[in-house]
C-alpha cells in the first residue's frame, strides 16, 4: 500500500490502495493500519483544492491541516499516483 510520504500529516499518513487507482486521484489519511476503516478521503483537483469524500475519525482542525498540506503538496503526490493509475484529477464525477 503506497504512502504518499514516510511521515503524518496531523497524525495521519496519506496513502492510496491497488484498487483506488480505479478512481480519479485521491488521497487516504489513516493513523496507523492504513486500511479504509475510519479513514478520510480527500479528492484532489487540478488546482490541489480537495473535496472530502469521507472524513472519517478526523476532527475539524486534522481535516484542515491535511487539505492544507494536499494543496501544498499535491503535483509531487500526482506523480507518485500517475505511477500507477491513467485516471486524472478529481472534476466533479
Amino acid at each position: 500500500m503506497p504512502k504518499y510520504y514516510n511521515f503524518k500529516i496531523a497524525g495521519y499518513f496519506l496513502y492510496f490502495t491497488a484498487k483506488c487507482v480505479l478512481e480519479c486521484f485521491h488521497a487516504h489519511a489513516s493513523d496507523r493500519k492504513l486500511t479504509e476503516e475510519g479513514a478520510a478521503k480527500f479528492f484532489v483537483k487540478e488546482n490541489g483544492d480537495t473535496v472530502v469524500a469521507k472524513r472519517g475519525v478526523l476532527k475539524d482542525k486534522e481535516l484542515s491541516l491535511i487539505q492544507s498540506f494536499i494543496k501544498d503538496h499535491y503535483q509531487e503526490m500526482y506523480e507518485m499516483w500517475r505511477e500507477r493509475s491513467v485516471n486524472g484529477f478529481y472534476n466533479g464525477d
